[in-house]
């Protein structure tokens, strides 16, 4: 009994470290690859041969033969090959099993003396691959506030592009300039680039229509948005303020300048409580970052902050002693945990029911996000206790810091006097500088207000 079965057949030989070849012969809808490796070195031709000699016996051994000898053909062994008629053909079959029992039941694969007889095929042009060599990457570590509640707010982020890119970026810690240990891998490289132009002080609350940001991008993007898109979040950038702190900055308009350049305009300056770093203008070249999923916050611990990290950050796939990889120096601060600037400073008119006292009153903000609602009467606490310290200013010398748990402070006459030799009255100022307090950080971010009479 002749079987043949319906298949289809590929084979694959690699043959090099850099080469393989591969046929086929396909008869039905389905596909099987056979894949061989040989631990030796062939040329193009000689694989080819032997590729097109493994496809052909695995399509003649397709067919298979069962069939019984009597205890007479003790002659034939294994691999020994007759000849079988079947449907009026004669066939060459090699015996593959002899059970040697009363009757010889036999198992035979087909085979064909010809596919042996295969010349080698063409000589083919080995194509090496170019090696792949990475640069040192582009590396941001951002003390940033709060951008996603689900972050412990004393993590700072990171911002890393390479071109290209690695794949997978590590990014390692250590105390000193050895002892090195991985602390975070990052999959995909962040939207970076660098100010075109210097980026000059601009107002807050409100849109700077004065200033534009010309920024020159790595890779990536920048379209408009509407307002509606705006005030949800996109469009948020950070930029490097050249006292090393963070402004973040959300822009309407995008206008494409040229290959990678953008002129950004209608911005929105010192989002996030940032707006300390608007002071001195960011120079040309600052380090700009879009705040989208592609930064990563670094999973340093609470007890991380404050200490002198160095760092570096490189392929995943390379040691740490590879040329691709950056050494970077960082503090992280906790800025996340610094609670954000007062704002509405009262005007120096209200006054105490006591004669001379000056009463002086502010509006608190949230670094909580969510404290964003439009809908919230107060904004959220987010600190242990509620707690304040104005500080009472001669230029940059502090005359006297004044202590409160409300949104409000008394300076009272009695300590006019002692700072100023008499009561503050029309036609003086008043220098102030407003904390709020938190019992991880300390001082929030001050709050300078010149109040006039």
């Amino acid at each position: 009994m002749a079987e043949e079965r319906a298949i289809a057949i590929a084979i694959q030989i690699d043959f090099s470290d850099l080469e393989l070849v591969e046929d086929r012969r396909i008869t039905v809808d389905t596909a099987r690859i056979a894949s061989e490796s040989f631990p030796i070195v062939a040329s193009g031709a000689e694989a080819d041969m032997r590729c097109r000699r493994a496809l052909m016996e695995a399509w003649v051994q397709r067919e298979t033969a069962k069939f019984q000898l009597p205890p007479s053909r003790l002659a034939l062994d294994p691999t020994d090959v007759v000849l079988i008629e079947h449907d009026g053909r004669q066939l060459e079959f090699r015996l593959a099993a002899i059970a040697d029992q009363d009757a010889r039941p036999i198992e035979a694969v087909r085979t064909d003396a010809v596919i042996y007889g295969a010349r080698p095929g063409p000589e083919r042009d080995v194509t090496l691959p170019s090696p792949v060599v990475y640069g040192p990457p582009v590396v941001a570590m951002m003390d940033l506030p709060i951008l996603d509640e689900e972050v412990p707010a004393w993590r700072p982020f990171i911002g890393i592009f390479t071109s290209p890119w690695y794949g997978q970026a590590a990014v390692w810690k250590s105390p000193t300039l050895d002892s090195f240990a991985l602390l975070d891998v990052i999959g995909r490289p962040a939207r970076m680039g660098a100010l075109a132009f210097d980026f000059h002080s601009g107002p807050t609350d409100r849109f700077d229509y004065g200033n534009a940001l010309y920024v020159d991008m790595l890779s990536g993007t920048l379209t408009s948005v509407t307002d509606l898109e705006l005030f949800a979040g996109a469009n948020t950038l950070a930029i490097e303020s050249a006292t090393g702190l963070w402004e973040i900055v959300q822009f309407s308009n995008a206008e494409l300048v040229s290959g990678g350049s953008y002129k950004l305009t209608r911005l929105l300056r010192g989002q996030r409580g940032t707006e300390s770093a608007i002071g001195n203008p960011a120079p040309q070249g600052a380090r700009v970052v879009m705040l989208d999923p592609d930064v990563a916050p670094l999973s340093i611990a609470s007890t991380d902050v404050g200490i002198a990290w160095n760092w570096m950050v490189g392929p995943a796939s390379e040691d740490l002693t590879d040329i691709s990889y950056a050494q970077v120096a960082f503090t992280p601060r906790g800025v996340g945990l610094r609670p954000y600037s007062v704002t509405h400073v009262s005007q120096p008119w209200k006054f105490a029911r006591v004669p001379g006292d000056l009463t002086i009153s502010w509006k608190r903000r949230t670094r909580a996000p969510v404290g964003d609602s439009w809908d919230s009467v107060e904004v959220p606490l987010f600190e242990d206790a509620e707690s304040y310290e104005v500080d009472i200013l001669d230029g940059t010398m502090v005359k006297r810091t004044l202590a409160s748990d409300t949104t409000s402070v008394v300076y009272t006459g009695t300590q006019q006097t002692t700072d100023w030799g008499a009561l503050l009255g029309p036609g003086g100022s008043l220098q102030l500088a407003i904390h709020q307090l938190s019992a991880q950080f300390g001082r929030g971010a001050p709050k300078l207000e010149t109040l006039f009479f």
